[in-house]
């Protein structure tokens, strides 16, 4: 198995949107029917679709989790959801909905010991999501000032399935990833490496599947407004890094 993708669904409001550069004013709407969506992803051969909850992100409230459960409850293949996710209760919820994996984000910068909870429960993975140098918190909304490094060294890795490292001046623009950053990543730790933010066409997931940093390599890589846009075919990129169920 190559590189696995993971087509995105970012709720807000119940809708499927994107936002660029994390900017909750900067939105577009791509549809009103996440199952739908994240059907299609299945039919398409997608290994993973992964969820954002953003307004639970934003404002720690679960907006969306009856939509979140309801994709979850409808695919035959595993989701990895987050935002928003601040306890080990909002965790256990979302394992109860049919989540595969939890990932956590200012919760998990704040408080790392809570990350070793949740592990308890299930898979966990842990977002880094970096504007420039700085680690962001609340929605991408607040610097925490910790770099990259600093961030992922709060963790024991024996507790954390992954790294989704996003780079939100990247996010939503279709300029390409941070590969920088990614190489960054994956000499600061050994666990497991997802890519998010600025894939834009085929190439850019070629380039990302391609980095090698010390006999290591990004273990998946999601895609979102590429995907809505038609600026990526979810059927040729799975074929272009070997991705499979």
């Amino acid at each position: 198995m190559g590189v696995a993708l993971y087509p995105a669904i970012d709720l807000r409001g119940g809708m499927c949107v994107r936002l660029r550069e994390g900017d909750f004013s900067r939105e577009t709407v791509y549809g009103d029917d996440p199952v739908e969506q994240a059907l299609l992803f299945q039919a398409a051969g997608a290994p993973w679709v992964h969820v954002v909850d953003l307004d639970a992100a934003l404002t720690g409230e679960p907006l969306n989790r009856s939509a979140l459960a309801a994709v979850a409850g409808a695919l035959d293949i595993p989701v990895q959801a987050g935002g928003g996710v601040r306890s080990t209760s909002d965790a256990k919820a979302l394992f109860a909905a049919g989540v595969e994996r939890v990932v956590m984000g200012t919760a998990a910068l704040e408080d790392p010991d809570l990350v070793a909870r949740v592990a308890d429960l299930g898979s966990v993975a842990v977002g880094i999501d970096v504007k420039g140098t700085d680690v962001a918190l609340r929605g991408w909304t607040q610097g925490s000032g910790l770099t990259l490094r600093q961030a992922v060294d709060l963790f024991d890795p024996a507790v954390v399935s992954a790294f989704v490292v996003t780079q939100i001046r990247r996010d939503g623009t279709l300029e390409g990833p941070d590969l920088d950053l990614l190489r960054e990543t994956m000499r600061a730790t050994g666990v497991n490496v997802i890519a998010s933010g600025g894939v834009g066409r085929i190439d850019d997931l070629v380039n990302v599947a391609e980095l090698n940093e010390a006999g290591r390599r990004v273990d998946g890589i999601i895609l979102g407004r590429a995907l809505y846009e038609g600026a990526v075919d979810l059927e040729e990129a799975l074929a272009a890094v070997g991705s499979t169920p």
